[in-house]
């Protein structure tokens, strides 16, 4: 088995690499080649969540787990809120074969998605990026954005808004004019990337203009809400797993109030795929509702484990 710890992955997987591994995974899942287990999650109290993401791509032979969550405290501690381990298994006789750190796996894999989201839904012509949060996966997020689009400009909001000129300074090295603006100023944007641990909604539909791609990739468990549900039920509703999005998601509030039905919301895979046009006019409202899935973690993870083969890095051992 080999262990890749956090320490290599920055120069194992670009991303680049975490997008092309991410578009293959949804594209596996539309197919059918390819699916995840139900998630385990759960509270561990003090705002803490613990849980398990796995699932099976025969094709890629592929199969594993990631365990980890989301810890609010760690942050004082310097070390980031989001944990997480991935943890790959040969899938015919079940052996492990690699142990991979998987905190910036997780925030190139949930950037990924976002982009891949805005690159397939997003109007062409969309030119100012808004982001709801400053958290340490914002500036991933807004990385991956403007690979997909050519934005002129970017808005941001945050609860705590002594946060936002870490994020400034992720657009300034961009070369992006960056505004930190209230809530309505959003209407703003032509793409929105939220990006919270928000268990009350803070953008509403008066907040979201027309014609807006929304990519909601905030942490998901059950309870989670960036987003009013009378905006997503507006919308247009694309995900990576129905099953997660209406349990964990951000759909959840929408389909249990009965403004959404869960045969409305479209697998991001079948956009890939061509079985779905995507966006079907420059008014509509798309939305994305990001969850993370299993086999995101597990193909971003084959990749760092190939790299580190390839170069002789990682620690191999017996088991």
């Amino acid at each position: 088995m080999l262990i890749v710890p956090e320490v290599l992955i920055a120069q194992l997987v670009s991303p680049e690499d975490a997008f092309r591994a991410v578009e293959a995974a949804f594209a596996a899942m539309a197919r059918g080649e390819a699916r995840n287990f139900p998630v385990v999650r759960e509270a561990v109290g003090e705002g803490r969540q613990y849980g398990f993401k796995s699932g099976l791509d025969r094709a890629g032979g592929m199969l594993g787990v990631k365990a980890g969550g989301y810890f609010p405290g760690n942050a004082a501690k310097g070390i980031i809120n989001h944990q997480s381990t991935v943890f790959l298994f040969d899938p015919d006789t079940g052996r492990p074969t690699a142990m991979v750190g998987g905190g910036l796996l997780t925030a190139l894999r949930t950037a990924a998605a976002s982009a891949i989201s805005i690159d397939r839904l997003a109007r062409p012509d969309a030119k100012v990026l808004g982001i709801v949060g400053a958290g340490h996966q914002a500036g991933f997020q807004l990385r991956a954005a403007v690979r997909v689009r050519t934005f002129d400009r970017v808005i941001a909001w945050n609860l705590h808004p002594e946060m936002l000129p870490k994020l400034g300074a992720v657009a300034a090295e961009l070369g992006l004019p960056f505004e930190a603006v209230d809530l309505p100023g959003m209407r703003e944007a032509e793409v929105i990337i939220t990006i919270t641990s928000s268990p009350a909604a803070s953008l509403m539909a008066a907040h979201v203009s027309p014609g807006t791609h929304l990519a909601c990739m905030g942490t998901d468990t059950v309870g989670k809400e960036e987003v009013e549900p009378a905006l997503v039920a507006g919308a247009a509703v694309f995900t990576d797993e129905v099953a997660q999005s209406v349990t964990l998601g951000e759909a959840q509030h929408a389909v249990a109030a009965g403004l959404l039905d869960a045969s409305a919301i479209t697998p991001l895979g079948d956009v890939l795929i061509g079985r779905h046009p995507g966006r079907r006019s420059a008014e509509e409202i798309t939305l994305f509702d990001g969850t993370g899935v299993g086999l995101q973690d597990l193909a971003v993870a084959a990749v760092a484990v190939e790299r580190a083969r390839e170069r002789g890095l990682g620690i191999e051992v017996k088991v």
